[in-house]
């Protein structure tokens, strides 16, 4: 997959206060910027799906826990996903990108999605949204 417009602001520390990020985003969310119309609209379907798929171990959803480090999106429908887990022993790790590749694949206007799990940074709670951290009693 070539051509993608990389998200601005990719990653802000880990140990980042969050006072200065909406209460409904992690404090890394990836970022539409620089994207145009068609890009900006995947972007956010992309997220909306993202917000549905939640690790079996914890009730919060992939996304406001802070487990997507990048979206890219290009002019072709072309997904590409950075992600981690919430620890490289995590029971879905040889399943749930493939779930996630698959619902993304699914949305009207993408043309292939590649989700690639990372390690670094190491995921923290620092990480999650200020909504997830309410929903599992850590505020």
């Amino acid at each position: 997959m070539s051509n993608f417009i990389p998200a601005e602001n990719l990653l802000k520390t880990a140990m980042q206060s969050t006072d200065d990020h909406p209460m409904d985003e992690p404090t890394h969310a990836p970022s539409s910027q620089g994207l145009g119309p068609k890009e900006t609209v995947l972007f956010e379907k992309v997220k909306d799906v993202l917000r549905e798929v939640y690790d079996p171990e914890i009730p919060v959803n992939i996304y406001e826990l802070g487990l997507i480090y990048d979206i890219a999106v290009n002019h072709l429908g072309e997904i590409y996903v950075r992600m981690t887990l919430t620890s490289p022993a995590c029971p879905v790790a040889g399943t749930l990108p493939i779930e996630i590749e698959t619902k993304i694949a699914a949305i009207p206007d993408v043309t292939d999605c590649e989700v690639e799990v990372v390690w670094e940074p190491t995921y923290s709670m620092n990480m999650m949204s200020e909504s997830a951290r309410l929903q599992l009693g850590l505020l």
